[in-house]
C-alpha cells in the first residue's frame, strides 16, 4: 500500500502490506476472491486480538478477508472514468483505517463499519482526480455531487420537474442542483494553446482572453511614439556631425565592442584627452539639436 496506507496514530499497522492491484487487475481480483470469508465467530476473535492485544497479524487477516468487498465497491464507481486499480487501492486504505478503528464490542460486523471509510477514501480520490478544477469542496457539495450522479436517469440535462424532484430528495434548493449539474457537465481545457496548434486555433486558448494588468495601451503607445521621435532626432543630429566625431561616438557608444580613448587616439594620431574633448563636443551638439 505504500506510505498512503501507513497509520500515524493509534495501533500501528505500518508493518503489514496487503496485496495491491498491479498491471494485471484480473489476477488481483482472482487472488482476493480466493481468500476465505471469515465466519462471524472468526471475525470477532481476530478483532478482539487486535483491539486488546495489538496483534498486527490479526489485523492483516481482517483486511485480507475483506479485500473482495473493496473490489466490489470500486466497480460501482466505474462510471467516473478513473483507473479501477487506483480506486481499489484507495478503498484498501479506507479498509485499513476501518480495521484500525473497529471496536468488536459494538456488536456490528466489520463490513458494515468499514463501508463508510472505504467510500470516504474513494470519494476523495474521485473528487481529486475527476476534474482539474475541483467541483466540490464543502461537505454539502460532495454529498450533492455523488447523489446527483446516481439520481440522474439520463445523460441529458435535467428538466424542471426532475430538478425539483432531485432537490426535494436531497433537501437542497433547485438552484443549487442546477449549479452542480453545470459543474459536472463542464470539461477541462488547457490554459495555453497546444504547441502544434496553428494561428487559426491558437487564439481560442483561455490565455489569449486574459487582460494584461501589467500594461496600459495608452502608455505603451506613448512610449513607442516617444522612442520613435527620439531615435529619429538622434539620427538627424548624428548626420550633422563630421565623420571623425561620428566615428568616435559609434566606436565609443554604438558598437558591439566599445573602443577605448587610447585606441581611438592611436587611430587618429592625437592624444586620448583630445578624443575625450571631441566626444564631449559631439555629445553636446546632439543634445542641443534634440532639444531644439
Amino acid at each position: 500500500m505504500g506510505t498512503s496506507a501507513e497509520m500515524s496514530t493509534g495501533k500501528n499497522l505500518q508493518t503489514f502490506d496487503p496485496t495491491t492491484p498491479g498491471r494485471d487487475l484480473t489476477a488481483y481480483m482472482a487472488s482476493v476472491n480466493s481468500i476465505a470469508v471469515l465466519t462471524p465467530e472468526q471475525e470477532l476473535e481476530l478483532a478482539k486480538q487486535y483491539y486488546y492485544n495489538d496483534d498486527v497479524d490479526a489485523a492483516r487477516q481482517l483486511v485480507m478477508a475483506h479485500l473482495r468487498f473493496v473490489v466490489h465497491m470500486a466497480k460501482t464507481y466505474s462510471g467516473y472514468g478513473l483507473p479501477q486499480a487506483d480506486l481499489i487501492q484507495e478503498g484498501n486504505v479506507g479498509l485499513m483505517k476501518a480495521v484500525k478503528r473497529f471496536n468488536p464490542e459494538v456488536g456490528v460486523r466489520l463490513v458494515s463499519f468499514a463501508v463508510h471509510w472505504i467510500k470516504a477514501e474513494m470519494h476523495e480520490y474521485i473528487l481529486r482526480n475527476w476534474r482539474i478544477v475541483k467541483i466540490a469542496t464543502t461537505k454539502a457539495q460532495r454529498k450533492l455531487f455523488f447523489n446527483l450522479r446516481s439520481s440522474k436517469k439520463r445523460l441529458g440535462w435535467l428538466n424542471n420537474a426532475e430538478t425539483e424532484a432531485v432537490a426535494k430528495d436531497l433537501g437542497v434548493d433547485a438552484k443549487v442542483v442546477r449549479q452542480m449539474e453545470g459543474r459536472m457537465s463542464a470539461y477541462d481545457t488547457a490554459f495555453d494553446a497546444e504547441p502544434d496548434s496553428d494561428d487559426e486555433t491558437a487564439y481560442r486558448a483561455p490565455a489569449y482572453y486574459l487582460e494584461d494588468q501589467s500594461s496600459n495601451l495608452a502608455d505603451n503607445l506613448e512610449e513607442a511614439e516617444w522612442e520613435a521621435v527620439t531615435n529619429n532626432g538622434l539620427y538627424l543630429a548624428m548626420d550633422e556631425l563630421d565623420e571623425r566625431s561620428k566615428d568616435i561616438l559609434r566606436s565609443r557608444w554604438l558598437g558591439d565592442s566599445k573602443a577605448t580613448l587610447h585606441e581611438l587616439a592611436d587611430k587618429y594620431g592625437v592624444s586620448a584627452e583630445r578624443i575625450r574633448q571631441l566626444e564631449r563636443n559631439a555629445m553636446n551638439k546632439i543634445k542641443a539639436r534634440m532639444e531644439a
